[in-house]
């Protein structure tokens, strides 16, 4: 595969099942990362972690430019990005297990009861985890939404589908702009982390 001059790409097709093949220069373990933003995490995610692949996922395009051009500088060819809605990037686009890794870091907590149709956590979105994590994948969650975390802890703890794992704690270089700012607020971050039952 040649070397390509942007991270971000498009589907042939927005209906049909990505190849991954054809988006990624080796063929190895995927990592995703939902609401990647400006990229900080998933540069150093995949800078460290050579071995495998990433594909950030986030609605915003001037966010995705933003860490398209960090990418590109730094000669990654391990990352891909994806405009589009992750719930859909999830049933529509994401092959069956294909993904070892999931991330999502401070994601929209639509506090709002009249909302809350709109989180990205739901039992829809939890059968599109199970069909695209591998066995034995993981998720791992951080948000500075209390209620938001438990509502996701609440989710994961009645499908037998999934187990708890320890959560993800970030080192200091992946640290996200919001996490650093809730950190130096004093604002208390849940995180949490589930594990996709090998059986």
């Amino acid at each position: 595969m040649p070397v390509v001059s942007s991270a971000i790409f498009t589907p042939d097709k927005w209906t049909c099942q990505l190849s991954l093949d054809n988006i990624f220069a080796v063929k190895a373990p995927l990592e995703v990362e939902i609401g990647c933003g400006k990229g900080r995490f998933i540069l150093s995610r995949a800078t460290l972690h050579p071995q495998s692949n990433f594909l950030g996922i986030d609605r915003m395009l001037s966010r995705l430019r933003k860490a398209d051009r960090k990418i590109t500088r730094a000669g990654l060819q391990n990352v891909r990005l994806l405009r589009i809605e992750a719930s859909y990037a999830f049933e529509k686009l994401l092959p069956p297990s294909s993904v070892s890794v999931l991330y999502v870091f401070f994601p929209d907590p639509w506090p709002k009861r009249r909302h809350h149709a709109r989180r990205l956590f739901s039992p829809t979105f939890m059968n599109s985890l199970d069909t695209t994590l591998i066995p034995g994948g993981f998720i791992y969650i951080a948000t500075d939404h209390i209620e938001y975390s438990e509502w996701i802890c609440t989710l994961f703890a009645k499908d037998q589908r999934f187990i708890g794992v320890p959560p993800f704690e970030t080192q200091e270089i992946e640290r996200t702009e919001f996490e650093t700012l809730f950190l130096k607020k004093g604002i208390p971050i849940k995180r949490s982390g589930f594990m996709k039952n090998k059986d």
